[in-house]
C-alpha cells in the first residue's frame, strides 16, 4: 500500500533523514519507533505532503505521491493524526469531527460521524462541549476520530500516547488495535516501544535519520539489542 524508497529530506541545509526504505501492507499496524529528534514526524510529513523530500520517492496504491499536495493525498486515502493532536480548541467536539470529512468521505459524513462516536462514546457524550475543554486523553481520542472522518485506508499515528496517564495509554493502544480490526492500515510513530510492540505486526526503528532495525514486531520484541537500548532490560 505505502512504499517509501530512498527518500531523503530535512530542513534547508540539515539533513535529517538518509536514504530511507520502508513499506506498510493494506490491513497492518507498523510501528516506526525512535527516541525524540530522530527524524520520525519529518518522515510523516513527507509522506503527508507537508515537506518535499531532495531524493527518492514516495508511492501510495501504485501512485506516486512525492511532491502532491497534502489535501490532495488525504483524497487519496491517507489521514494524519499529528504530535500534539492539533484540535481547534474553540470549536465543539462534533465540529472537529466534522471537519475531518472536509476533503474526503462527505457523502457519508454521517454514516462515519454514528461509527466514531461508538468507537469513542465519551466523544458522544461532549459533542456540544469546546475541544479545548477536554482531558488530554479525551483530545487525543478526538484528534484520532477526526482522522477517521475521512475513511482513510491508512491511518498515520503521531505519538499518539504523548503526554496520557498510564491508564490512558492502555486504552488508547486499546482502540488503535479496534481502528485496525476495521480494515484500517495504521502506521504507528511511537517513544512507546513496549506498546507498540505488543500491537504491531511489523516495526521499524530510526536513529539519527537513518533505519537501524526492522523486522517482525514479536521478533523485535524479543531482540536483547532492542530491549537493551529501549526497555533497559
Amino acid at each position: 500500500m505505502l512504499e517509501i524508497s530512498g527518500i531523503r529530506a530535512g530542513y534547508g541545509s540539515m539533513a535529517v533523514l538518509q536514504s530511507i526504505d520502508m513499506r506498510v501492507e493494506a490491513g497492518e499496524i507498523v510501528a516506526l519507533l525512535g527516541s525524540n529528534g530522530v527524524g520520525k514526524t519529518t518522515l510523516n510529513n513527507v509522506v503527508s505532503g507537508f515537506i518535499r523530500p531532495t531524493a527518492g520517492e514516495v508511492r501510495f496504491d501504485g501512485t506516486r505521491i512525492t511532491g502532491m499536495k497534502p489535501r490532495d493525498i488525504v483524497a487519496l486515502g491517507i489521514a494524519q493524526v499529528p504530535e500534539g493532536r492539533k484540535i481547534f480548541p474553540n470549536l465543539s467536539v462534533a465540529e472537529n469531527l466534522e471537519l475531518g470529512a472536509f476533503r474526503r468521505a462527505t457523502a457519508n459524513r454521517k454514516q462515519n460521524f454514528d461509527r466514531i462516536c461508538t468507537i469513542f462514546p465519551r466523544l458522544r457524550e461532549r459533542l456540544d462541549q469546546l475541544a479545548g475543554t477536554l482531558s488530554g486523553g479525551e483530545q487525543q481520542m478526538l484528534a484520532i476520530g477526526r482522522g477517521m472522518m475521512s475513511e482513510p485506508k491508512l491511518l498515520i499515528l503521531d505519538e499518539p500516547s504523548l503526554g496520557l496517564s498510564p491508564l490512558m495509554v492502555e486504552e488508547m493502544f486499546g482502540l488503535i488495535g479496534r481502528i485496525n480490526d476495521e480494515g484500517c492500515a495504521v502506521l504507528l510513530v511511537e517513544q512507546n516501544v513496549m506498546q507498540s510492540l505488543n500491537v504491531a505486526s511489523r516495526a521499524y526503528v530510526i536513529e539519527q535519520g537513518h533505519l537501524v532495525m526492522q523486522g517482525d514486531a514479536a521478533g523485535m520484541l524479543a531482540d536483547p539489542q532492542l530491549r537493551q537500548a529501549y526497555l533497559g532490560l
